[in-house]
């Protein structure tokens, strides 16, 4: 049987980012360090003003944020198959940008800290209890640290 995973990078800006093709080298390695097969997903970098209409649409949150997952299987009403329809990641760059700059590290560590973040939560990882935070967050780090992205 062929394995099929899917993703779309899809970069909703005016902007022209550098960070796009590491971030797809990155992408396929935390597909394969996952074991994930018959996956099919999108990551969407989308302007604060855009992530902050769908943070307040969808969350109630008046304010932008720095990623929104919609996990799909997180639906009732949806029908599994054997090819998992994760969902969709959307990062918003202004934020990235801005966090990259205040943590003093990369804007392509922080684009793939927020895509793997996303990832894991339409995997059904949350981050609502200590013990799930700790879990989530501990494996972020080994995936970003095998990569050889490392925290400055």
């Amino acid at each position: 049987m062929v394995i099929l995973n899917q993703y779309e990078l899809i970069n909703n800006t005016d902007e022209k980012l550098k960070e796009i093709e590491s971030l797809r080298d990155f992408i396929d390695f935390a597909i394969t360090y996952l074991k994930l097969e018959h996956v099919v997903f999108n990551v969407i970098i989308i302007n604060n003003e855009e992530i902050h209409r769908m943070n307040k649409e969808y969350r109630g949150v008046d304010r932008p944020t720095d990623v929104i997952s919609f996990a799909l299987e997180d639906d009732d009403t949806f029908i599994s198959t054997d090819v998992r329809v994760l969902g969709d990641i959307y990062i918003s760059i202004d934020k990235a940008k801005e966090q990259a700059e205040s943590y003093g590290h990369s804007l392509k560590r922080e684009l793939s800290f927020l895509t793997i973040h996303g990832i894991l939560h339409l995997l059904g990882y949350d981050h609502m209890t200590n013990e799930e935070e700790k879990e989530m967050f501990n494996l972020q780090e080994m995936i970003l640290n095998e990569y050889g992205i490392k925290r400055v």
